[in-house]
């Protein structure tokens, strides 16, 4: 095996071309193949009171590993439990109200042999996903799903690449028709990924709002003095006018103030107030709600219950959302 030497690039980069080649051609294979045995696993983990118990080893575990985070991820309980752990106690993860799928790319892992007997025995229900339709494991499992037969892409045909390659996509394949069968939500997503920045493009408007007495809001018949004195206290740099019931009826911005300076405390405050403000509802994404003010060019929005709605339930400011990390 040559450890050193000048390297080729561009034989290595035809090597990679090869090899997610190689791949691809495989992903087509497996797209084509799918059928009732995809939907009869579907269904089966559908019909699970508890968890899908996700498991395999070497290669084929770590992407068990990856499966059962994504499931969980999307909706669908899902727990990766180690075959040789199963096999010295951890068999007492799998409750009768489980669902086991089984990861082996030839279907005879012997490590496997003790969680397939453990499901047999107390009727468990099994999914194998395996290579070969005459595998131990597929004849089984209950359900069966079978990879196609395709090369490996390493070069002496025997790392696991192409195998895991698809099997992972099956995985997500799996996920996300649950997913769409249970109408999973961003909402509900975001319920799973609070944080990092995938956390902070799903936060909703009612999330980051001020509400009740952080609202810098004033009646309709209220004098200049006091629609100052409001937004002076509030520190939004807006106050919203209202008539009765919290009704926004309009806005007055530093800019109004400018516009308006001369005679501006004899005026009204519906001679000053920029009618009909733009507004947003609360289950909004606080994206979109940054969106909206870089695009009017504008520093907070008043929060309604609903899009149309013009009752005010809280005001949302840019640095709201820039202090959440959404961008």
């Amino acid at each position: 095996m040559r450890t050193s030497g000048t390297l080729d690039h561009a034989k290595v980069v035809e090597a990679g071309r090869r090899v997610i080649g190689l791949e691809a051609a495989a992903l087509e294979i497996l797209r084509q193949s799918l059928g009732a045995s995809f939907a009869d696993a579907v269904q089966c983990i559908l019909s699970t009171r508890g968890r899908l118990i996700v498991s395999g080893m070497g290669k084929s575990g770590h992407i068990a590993r990856k499966i059962a985070s994504t499931l969980a991820s999307t909706g669908t309980p899902a727990l990766y439990v180690h075959p040789a752990e199963a096999s010295h106690g951890d068999l007492g993860m799998i409750t009768f109200q489980d669902a086991v799928l089984l990861l082996s790319n030839s279907g005879e892992t012997s490590e496997l042999s003790d969680l397939i007997a453990y499901t047999r025995r107390f009727a468990i229900p099994l999914i194998g996903m395996a290579s070969r339709p005459e595998s131990t494991l597929v004849r089984q499992s209950d359900i069966g799903l079978i990879l196609p037969t395709a090369p490996e892409a390493c070069a002496v045909g025997m790392a696991p690449t192409t195998s895991t390659t698809m099997a992972l996509a099956l995985g997500d394949a799996l996920a996300v028709a649950l997913m769409e069968h249970r109408e999973f939500s961003p909402e509900d997503f975001r319920e799973f990924h609070p944080g990092g920045r995938l956390g902070a493009k799903l936060v909703t408007v009612a999330n980051l709002m001020h509400t009740e007495d952080r609202l810098p809001l004033v009646d309709i018949r209220a004098s200049m003095g006091e629609a100052l004195i409001t937004m002076s206290e509030k520190g939004f740099g807006v106050v919203g006018i209202t008539e009765a019931a919290n009704d926004l009826v309009g806005i007055i911005t530093d800019g109004d103030l400018r516009r308006n300076l001369v005679g501006l405390m004899e005026r009204r405050v519906e001679e000053v107030m920029t009618p009909t403000p733009s507004t947003i509802s609360g289950g909004a994404l606080a994206t979109e709600a940054l969106g909206r003010m870089n695009e009017r060019k504008i520093t907070a929005l008043f929060v309604t219950p609903e899009e149309g709605s013009t009752k005010v339930i809280g005001i949302l400011h840019v640095h709201d959302c820039l202090r959440a990390g959404v961008k």
